[in-house]
C-alpha cells in the first residue's frame, strides 16, 4: 500500500510499504478520507511533535473509513462497517486515569499513519475509541471528530458559559471550531484572525464580531474595546501556538478571567507574564492538551446532528499523492483543511 512517511522539516514522502495485518484485538481499516489538520501542518513545518511522534514515522492522525479485517478476538464489529477512531486511548489504570484526567494518562498510546490506504487500529483504541459513523453522515465530516473532541475538552476546561464574552485568537480550523462550540454554549464570540475570508467563515459559525489583527495597529486594545466597558473578555482562548499570541491573550483578559492556552508552541519557547496583572487581577491561566473518550463521543454526536456547518472548513479534496501540495496550501493559508483521498 501507499503511506506518507514524515522524515523531518517539510520532508514527507509517499512510500510503498507492506499492508498491515491486524493482530489480536486489532482492526484493519481502509482509509476513505484523511483530512489535514493544523497539527499536521505544525508537525510538517517543525519536523516532529513533542508528544505524538518522532521521525521517521507514519504521518497523519484524522480519518474515517471502512473496516477491512478483524483481528483475533474482536467482536461487535463487521467488515465493511464505516468507522472513525480517535488517534489515542488512555490506559484507565494509571495515577491520572484514576482521577479521570485521561488526557494526562501516563500510558497514553498514539496511533499515527492515517495518510495511507490502510490503517491498523491498536487493541486499546478498538476497545475505547473506535466508533461507528452514524448513517448518512459524510465521512469527511465524521473524520473531524478528533480535533473537535480536543476543542470540546478545551472549552469545557475554560468554563465557557452562556452570557460570557469569549475571544478566540486564531482563524485556523481549530480556532473556527472553537468559535462554533463557544457560540453553541451561548457565548458572545469575538474572533481575531488574519484573513478576511476566514473571518467570514467564523461569522457563519457564530462569531458576533471579527477583527483582522493584521489591520489593527493595537490588536489587544481593539479587542478590549469590543468588550463590555472595555474591561476585557471573560474567557480568552489562544489557538495559534505562538508565544506572542499567548502573551496577547493574557493581556486581553478582564480581571477574574480565564485564559485558555490551547495552541501548542514550539518546544523550548517561553512567554513573559506580567505578575501584577496575574496576581491582582486574579487571572486563571490554563493549558490544555488532547481529548478524552467522552469528548470523542460528544464530538461525533455534535457533528452528526448537523447543527454546525463544519463542511465550511473543508477547502478541497485531493489524492494522497498531493499531500505536500495540501500542506503547502495550508502554510500559505489558501486552504483551511484538505480532505486527502488515499483511494484516488
Amino acid at each position: 500500500m501507499h503511506s506518507a512517511m514524515l522524515y523531518g522539516v517539510e520532508d514527507v514522502r509517499l512510500e510503498e510499504v507492506p499492508c498491515p495485518e491486524p493482530g489480536p484485538g486489532e482492526v484493519l481499516v481502509r482509509v476513505v478520507v484523511a483530512p489535514t489538520c493544523g497539527t499536521d501542518l505544525k508537525v510538517w513545518l517543525r519536523g516532529g511533535h513533542a508528544r505524538m511522534l518522532v521521525p521517521p514515522t507514519p504521518f497523519g492522525h484524522e480519518f474515517a473509513g471502512e473496516i477491512a479485517a478483524l483481528g483475533e478476538g474482536v467482536s461487535g464489529w463487521r467488515s465493511g462497517e464505516q468507522v472513525v477512531a480517535n488517534n489515542s486511548a488512555p490506559c484507565f489504570d494509571c495515577y491520572y486515569c484514576r482521577r479521570e484526567r485521561f488526557s494526562l494518562c501516563e500510558n497514553l498510546i498514539f496511533n499515527n499513519g492515517t495518510f495511507a490506504e490502510y490503517l491498523r487500529i491498536p487493541a486499546a483504541i478498538v476497545r475505547h475509541n473506535l466508533l461507528t459513523v452514524p448513517p448518512g453522515l459524510p465521512l469527511e465530516l465524521a473524520a473531524m471528530s478528533e480535533p473537535l473532541a480536543c476543542v470540546l475538552h478545551g472549552v469545557e476546561e475554560a468554563g465557557v458559559r452562556a452570557g460570557d464574552t469569549a475571544v478566540v485568537m486564531g482563524d485556523g480550523a481549530i480556532g473556527l471550531m472553537l468559535v462554533a462550540v463557544c457560540a453553541v454554549r451561548g457565548a458572545a464570540v469575538i474572533l481575531a484572525g488574519g484573513q478576511s475570508a476566514r473571518l467570514a467563515v467564523a461569522e457563519q459559525l457564530g462569531a458576533q464580531v471579527t477583527l483582522n489583527y493584521r489591520r489593527a495597529g493595537d490588536p489587544v486594545g481593539r479587542l478590549r474595546a469590543l468588550t463590555e466597558g472595555g474591561r476585557g473578555a471573560d474567557v480568552v482562548i489562544e489557538a495559534t501556538g505562538k508565544p506572542a499570541a499567548w502573551e496577547a491573550a493574557i493581556a486581553t483578559a478582564r480581571p477574574g478571567a480565564t485564559v485558555l492556552l490551547f495552541g501548542g508552541c514550539p518546544r523550548g519557547t517561553a512567554v513573559s507574564v506580567d505578575t501584577e496583572n496575574l496576581h491582582y487581577n486574579e487571572l486563571t491561566l490554563k493549558g490544555v492538551f488532547h481529548n478524552t473518550p467522552r469528548h470523542v463521543r460528544e464530538a461525533l454526536a455534535l457533528i452528526a446532528c448537523r447543527r454546525i456547518p463544519f463542511e465550511l472548513l473543508v477547502s478541497d479534496s485531493l489524492p494522497l499523492g498531493k499531500l505536500e501540495e495540501a500542506l503547502a496550501r495550508m502554510r500559505d493559508r489558501t486552504a483551511i483543511k484538505v480532505a486527502m483521498l488515499p483511494g484516488s
